[in-house]
């Protein structure tokens, strides 16, 4: 089983009126922090929001050509759903997505809105997978995979071909990789046009089925896929998409939620990029030191953008924690007036923002007069933070870290 460069070549001329070519954006701040020069492939700022339109419409095309104009089907809670109802949508085709019930409102919104209909089912994607198979049978319509697919995977691709030709001098490319058909299509199409440039996926440590497969040198599944990153977080990826990834990959890497969290932040700071947490996984793996890329020309694919508003907050509290920005801590004062201002004194001369207060006066092991204060700073950084701790202990404050 393999893909040639024409499948790759093909698929380009099919999208090229359907895609935005993307961005390729040299971060100064990246490269100072890693010694290398960094590119981002701004994918998050691809139509529907991440790379999957290019598999979704590379696909129906194909299947028009072939005469194949049949209605199509989808399981998915994510950005395969958007993708295949926008590119649906272009050519003209019904399309039904199937989400579990428990799918975020603002996807299934969004999914409506390109164009297809919504049905949901069941509490997990496996539900919704096996509901999408029973209306493919009765209505005699095409199931789209979202990655174990040679046409699928011959349409992410095409963002290999975009970086080789917006950048012949690139030494390394860091992609993203789930289910694996970008990750496939990637370095599928790269090694075929110029071997000399490496490719790595990266995957979130507890879902990384993947680099497992690829380390065992067989297909590997995995009993859970547990990370911030859901768009990356798959069990059992595509026998295709693995085999491609032996061949072609030069390497699996994986990173923590901590670092994946912690290169959002930077990506919303530095650069003003809204990624979400599978997009920003190959900037963590350069950040966190998962790769050596120093003296190397590297692109970091940005694979989407369609993170949930409601969880950034809790994205940006990961990444100043782990940026040691932000701290939280537990003194015991004595319960009269006072007390809270003094202490509040101290924190205050050493240059502590307070974001957060809280008394607690029936934690275990509390006199009747004494009562325990939560607190959250934000802090300039990790010397400060222990500056802030240092100066309330010189005062004779019993301090300890909240978790």
């Amino acid at each position: 089983m393999d893909i040639e460069l024409k499948d790759f070549e093909l698929a380009q001329e099919r999208l090229r009126p359907i895609l935005h070519h993307t961005e390729l954006d040299l971060s100064s701040t990246f490269s100072a922090m890693t010694g290398g020069r960094i590119y981002l492939k701004c994918e998050n700022r691809q139509k529907t929001g991440s790379f999957k339109i290019r598999g979704a419409s590379n696909k129906i095309a194909a299947m028009i050509e072939r005469g194949e104009k049949c209605p199509v089907v989808a399981s998915s809670a994510g950005n395969h759903a958007q993708g295949v109802a926008y590119a649906a949508k272009k050519f003209g085709i019904p399309a039904t997505i199937v989400m579990p019930k428990a799918a975020p409102i603002a996807k299934a919104q969004a999914t409506e809105g390109y164009g297809a209909k919504v049905v949901l089912a069941g509490d997990c994607y496996d539900d919704a997978y096996a509901r999408a198979c029973e209306i493919c049978r009765e209505e005699g319509a095409a199931f789209l995979h979202p990655y174990n697919d040679l046409e699928v995977i011959a349409g992410q691709g095409t963002l290999g071909l975009e970086v080789l030709g917006d950048l012949p001098s690139v030494d390394i490319v860091i992609v993203p990789a789930g289910g694996g058909g970008l990750l496939a299509g990637v370095s599928a199409a790269i090694k075929q046009v110029n071997p000399r440039v490496k490719v790595y996926g990266v995957q979130a440590e507890g879902a990384d089925a993947i680099a497992r497969s690829f380390r065992e040198g067989k297909l590997v599944t995995t009993e859970t896929a547990s990370t911030i990153a859901d768009g990356i977080a798959v069990k059992a990826p595509g026998d295709i998409s693995v085999e491609l990834i032996r061949r072609y990959a030069d390497g699996v890497l994986t990173v923590s939620d901590t670092a994946i969290a912690d290169a959002i932040l930077l990506l919303l700071e530095r650069c003003k990029q809204v990624v979400e947490p599978a997009g920003a996984t190959p900037l963590a793996a350069v950040l966190s030191g998962a790769l050596d890329v120093k003296g190397k020309r590297v692109v970091c694919v940005l694979s989407g953008g369609n993170i949930d508003v409601s969880f950034i907050q809790s994205i940006i509290e990961r990444g100043l924690v782990a940026r040691h920005r932000r701290i939280k801590f537990v003194v015991t004062l004595l319960d009269r007036p006072g007390s809270l201002m003094q202490m509040l004194g101290v924190i205050s001369a050493a240059g502590a923002n307070i974001l957060q207060i809280e008394h607690d006066k029936l934690s275990e092991g509390l006199n009747p007069n004494e009562t325990n204060v939560h607190v959250s700073l934000e802090v300039g950084g990790e010397e400060h933070g222990n500056a802030v701790i240092a100066a309330l202990r010189e005062k004779g404050y019993i301090v300890e870290y909240d978790n």
